[in-house]
């Protein structure tokens, strides 16, 4: 598979090298040289310098050809508008966006683009976890 990635913090290198060591053709995308050195020294993929929402850059990390376009920067307006981008204009498969805040992934969500929300998501788990373990944890001392 092509699968073009906007997004070389944590996630996204380590997604990219997830990729990358099953065979799949990576591209990943990132405002910040720096970020690449995430990435490290056995990462096969195309690296490119720029933003999702540039036209240029994504046709340069072969999006005409991609298979799947993931956007998982820290910031949730570049996400939606790359991921429409690729979804709309140039007809992406599958697209998955991070996006942070609840309102805006249930809007989204509704209008036809798949979204990963980890504020949704972590407190999901978290309030499951606590439910789930409450009864089992160690009685509380007096005083403490």
């Amino acid at each position: 598979m092509k699968i073009v990635i906007m997004g070389c913090g944590r996630i996204g290198s380590r997604l990219a090298n997830m990729l990358d060591n099953e065979g799949h053709e990576v591209a990943i995308i990132d405002l910040n040289q720096e970020t690449f050195h995430r990435l490290g020294s056995t990462f096969r993929g195309q690296t490119i310098v720029g933003t999702g929402i540039d036209e240029d850059i994504l046709k340069r990390a072969g999006i005409e050809e991609a298979d799947a376009f993931v956007a998982v920067t820290s910031r949730d307006n570049p996400n939606i508008m790359a991921s429409q981008i690729a979804k709309v204009i140039f007809g992406v498969p599958e697209v998955l966006c991070r996006i942070y805040d609840p309102v805006r992934e249930d809007t989204y969500h509704v209008l036809g683009l798949d979204t990963i929300c980890p504020t949704t998501m972590i407190s999901n788990v978290m309030r499951e976890h606590i439910l789930s373990t409450a009864g089992r944890a160690a009685p509380r001392l007096g005083g403490v």
